[in-house]
């Protein structure tokens, strides 16, 4: 059961649902009875007296909203099974516009005196099919209505750039060079570094020794090792914004460092992704545990 795949169209439809089985139970049909303790005053549609407007208007389309959501749950293994030609949705949908169409001719009709009248559980039943059947027949064709129910949305990075107190880099870090007591690299002899150069009592490059300290001029002057360069990751593009956006089918996270290499993730549909950065027509994109990974097929999907 995938209840990532409800959509607000399934809600509207189960909303209906619920509003027509309530409306089983009030007054379907009011009778005018002049004070008589014999005659009862309202009917609701679970009176045999008025069969057969139970099963045929609120039982009906009840069936028609469980057709409907049971199709969904299934999700995309379910799109290829039929019932007598038909997908369970289909069925559903067929369900809910006839139940309406008997509420219509059900309002309509009845005992042609003033004596009788529709009650209040009549009027919320229609108004429930409607909503119902309409949201049944429009959720595949109204982009409002196909929208995923759930976003399920990570929180937002933090937009400043700064280190949070105790991550690399942070002067509250453990084990950072001259922070709280933890001597600089190259700084103490005592820590086993060497001295700095120009520091007390130590003379740097290229200056004379001070009086009083002795000089090997025999000893080699060490050569300063080359800078080694760090490769630079790729820069994202200038004018890249991270935004949300969603996937119309499942498709692989490849690793950001190793696109050829095995998947980390997968994205699917019903789930926003946050796009952190773009890499020509590829996005790599972040997963709700915070894993990022490269995303080679952007084709069909939806910006938030």
């Amino acid at each position: 059961m995938n209840l990532r795949a409800l959509t607000r169209g399934d809600a509207a439809v189960a909303g209906g649902a619920v509003l027509l089985f309530i409306a089983s139970f009030l007054p379907y049909r009011t009778v005018d009875c002049g004070g008589s303790p014999y005659c009862p005053s309202s009917l609701n549609a679970w009176s045999t007296e008025l069969f057969p407007v139970l099963p045929s208007i609120y039982l009906l389309g009840i069936l028609a909203a469980v057709l409907i959501l049971v199709q969904r749950f299934q999700g995309p293994a379910a799109a290829t099974r039929q019932v007598l030609g038909l997908r369970l949705d289909q069925w559903g949908v067929g369900f809910a516009v006839a139940a309406l169409w008997t509420s219509v001719w059900s309002l309509g009709g009845g005992p042609n005196s003033n004596a009788f009248g529709h009650g209040f559980g009549a009027w919320l039943g229609f108004i429930s099919l409607i909503v119902l059947a309409g949201a049944a027949a429009a959720s595949p064709l109204v982009p409002a209505l196909k929208a995923p129910l759930t976003t399920d949305r990570p929180a937002a990075p933090f937009p400043g750039g700064y280190p949070v107190p105790g991550q690399p880099g942070h002067p509250g870090a453990p084990g950072a060079p001259g922070q709280y007591g933890y001597p600089a690299q190259g700084h103490d002899p005592a820590f086993g570094g060497q001295p700095a150069a120009g520091g007390y009592g130590y003379p740097g490059a290229g200056q004379p020794a001070q009086p009083g300290q002795p000089q090997d001029a025999a000893a080699p002057q060490p050569t300063p090792a080359p800078a080694v360069q760090q490769p630079q990751p790729t820069a994202p593009a200038a004018d890249f914004q991270p935004f949300w956006f969603a996937v119309p089918a499942p498709r692989p996270l490849a690793p950001k460092d190793n696109p050829a290499g095995a998947p980390v993730g997968e994205l699917v549909p019903g789930t926003w992704y946050l796009a952190v950065e773009q890499r020509g027509a590829a996005l790599v994109a972040q997963l709700q545990d915070g894993t990022q990974g490269v995303l080679a097929d952007t084709t069909g999907i939806q910006r938030g």
